[in-house]
């Protein structure tokens, strides 16, 4: 049998880390001193599980993949990290999976990973604990083309004994797995929002949907999610402030199952590794009906937010 493809033990790679870095996430929380440092304003958060995961993420991806480019959220000194939070383990399961035929010749210098290690920090600190991915994305070309998600406390509110955390992931060309995919009934408009980050060009935008409901969520990670598992049918954030570290993966994930994210004018999101890291015009993504969502978009917002 041939060995796997570097994507694949890639993706398998970055699962295995993800669920380390959900387990740090908790350890962190139940340790009972979150460490927090405001980074640029007062919603702009920082923890120890931030900086933590960072670098078990970064640090073991970049000992197994030295030559892939690896851009995370944090801007932290570098020092030495500590072995035990270095990841080698690889998913078997993902291993077995063939690689799409147009992925299997891709060598590490050309693959982009985009991190963010604590998706949700706000929400992290205000115990809203379902809200917190972590999120791993792998692009090409410029194209997110697989995602890890972790949900640290997935289950959280089930019981003492239920098994806590899940881990999400998909390649464009395999699919997403890990989950169970929903849609919303037709003819639901269910407007999935920020949580913490809303203005008039937000709210203007959500209202010009004509949502049936509108859901308010802090974290990209968990959104999506929100979207895939059917409790949503359209992520509207017109405004900027989310990052490419907040995009790839989540993008990877819904693009391998058929829906689609762009930003609010249409523009599929570049990740090559000399991008902008600011999604400045917004995002809009479904799971299904993007066109009806993106014809909806008002004149003004599409006027206010520059691409």
């Amino acid at each position: 049998m041939s060995s796997p493809a570097l994507l694949m033990r890639l993706v398998a790679s970055a699962y295995s880390i993800a669920e380390r870095a959900g387990t740090i996430v908790r350890k962190v929380m139940s340790g009972g001193d979150l460490g927090i440092v405001i980074k640029s304003g007062i919603d702009d958060l920082q923890t120890q599980a931030d900086r933590l995961v960072q670098q078990s993420i970064c640090s073991s991806l970049a000992r197994s993949f030295p030559r892939v480019t690896i851009i995370g959220e944090e801007d932290l000194p570098s020092q030495d990290v500590e072995e035990e939070l270095i990841e080698t383990g690889q998913h078997e399961e993902i291993l077995k999976i063939s690689c799409p035929s147009q992925y299997t010749s891709i060598k590490e210098d050309e693959l982009v990973v985009w991190v963010d290690p604590l998706d949700g920090t706000k929400e992290y600190t205000e115990g809203l604990l379902d809200h917190v991915t972590v999120l791993i994305g792998i692009a090409y070309e410029g194209k997110a083309i697989a995602g890890v998600i972790n949900q640290p406390y997935y289950n959280y509110e089930a019981g003492d004994n239920a098994t806590l955390g899940r881990t999400i992931w998909g390649v464009l060309g395999i699919g997403a797995f890990g989950f169970q995919l929903q849609e919303v009934p037709d003819g639901k408009h269910i407007v999935i929002t920020t949580r913490s980050h809303s203005n008039k060009l937000v709210t203007d935008c959500v209202a010009a949907m004509n949502p049936d409901k509108v859901v308010r969520v802090g974290g990209a990670g968990n959104k999506i999610i929100h979207l895939i598992e059917g409790h949503a049918s359209a992520y509207v954030f017109a405004s900027p402030g989310c990052k490419k570290w907040d995009t790839c993966a989540p993008e990877a994930i819904l693009h391998a199952v058929g829906g689609k994210m762009t930003d609010i004018h249409g523009n599929s999101f570049q990740y090559n590794k000399e991008v902008k890291h600011m999604n400045s015009a917004g995002i809009l993504a479904t799971l299904k009906n993007f066109d009806y969502y993106a014809s909806r978009v008002p004149k003004s917002v599409k006027q206010a937010l520059v691409p």
